[in-house]
């Protein structure tokens, strides 16, 4: 029995590329908009997995599919699996894609290095050694995909919010939105569309007991709604948010994304963005909070005064405020 069953073809997504370019991510944000996503699935078992009924039965809804495989996969063999999905696709009923990831070697290796693992190609040696095996496997699939992602540059928040953007099925009559904090520290976020600069209020990071914590922490919240200018900002903030969604939504905008700056962007900037995701969704909004930068290593450097102030008054002025 073939688990499509609607009069559309049932859409596939094989998902491929270099290990380190963000297969996880990808697969994870499909699912997170209503995909079916398998990981590290033998490709050559494709035939049987579809004639599976999807999980909402055979009168259910025709679910996308997304199937993700690399290098790494049992069975793996470039020119055999591209033959094998070339057979596929020419069944009528199946519309099937592939979207390939790819990553500069050096921002891959940052990333090997960053998580503390070894790269599956080079258990005992360096991982450029590795990923320039994986490469060379991968490449009859890169010059074979209809897509390709260069993720050398993009955030793993970039990367999903470029998924979310491609392959969103549904179709709302709102905006999706997506709230976003950042350190200016560490440059402002490439896609933003609003950027509310919150560094007028009093830095929590020359506190030192709240210099370890984050906006997610109730007590540094406490401190920085504590700023005399707080109340008011955050007002005119929301009703200029308020003013201006409904006009995107009128011109047909699919995304805006909204950015709440601070230095470091772990303090101020955690702690509002958290604030108007909340207060956006008692407005009736659908959207999506993310923080940047809130794992980054507080340097205090970066949290010098932009008036000057040399840090002991910062500290002493924060703490009297």
């Amino acid at each position: 029995m073939n688990r499509t069953t609607s009069s559309e073809p049932q859409k596939i997504l094989l998902v491929t590329g270099v290990s380190g370019a963000g297969k996880t991510t990808v697969l994870k944000t499909l699912e997170d908009l209503g995909w079916e996503a398998v990981d590290n699935f033998p490709i050559n078992l494709a035939g049987q997995l579809l004639k599976i009924p999807a999980s909402g039965g055979d009168d259910g809804p025709n679910i996308p599919l997304a199937l993700g495989f690399d290098s790494r996969t049992r069975g793996f063999d470039a020119e055999a699996l591209i033959r094998q999905i070339k057979h596929l696709q020419n069944q009528p009923k199946l519309n099937i894609l592939t979207l390939f990831l790819d990553c500069a070697g050096v921002e891959i290796e940052r990333r090997y290095a960053e998580t503390r693992r070894r790269h599956p190609m080079a258990q005992d040696r360096p991982a450029m050694d590795g990923i320039a095996i994986d490469r060379t496997l991968m490449e009859p699939f890169q010059r074979w995909a209809e897509n390709v992602i260069d993720t050398s540059k993009l955030s793993a928040h970039d990367l999903q919010q470029v998924i979310r953007e491609r392959y969103t099925s549904e179709k709302s009559p709102h905006s999706t939105i997506t709230v976003t904090s950042f350190g200016y520290s560490r440059g402002v976020p490439h896609n933003a569309d609003l950027v509310f600069d919150l560094r007028f209020l009093r830095n929590p990071h020359w506190d030192s007991l709240l210099r370890p914590l984050t906006g997610l922490d109730a007590s540094v919240s406490e401190y920085v709604a504590a700023d005399p200018e707080y109340d008011e900002a955050m007002q005119k903030i929301r009703e200029l948010l308020r003013f201006l969604l409904p006009l995107y939504d009128a011109q047909g905008k699919a995304y805006v994304n909204i950015a709440f700056g601070c230095t470091g962007g772990r303090h101020r900037s955690v702690h509002v963005a958290e604030k108007f995701g909340n207060w956006l969704r008692e407005d009736g909004f659908a959207l999506t909070v993310s923080h940047r930068n809130l794992t980054s290593r507080p340097i205090d450097a970066l949290e010098e005064p932009a008036n000057g102030a040399n840090r002991t008054m910062s500290r002493q002025d924060s703490k009297s405020t």
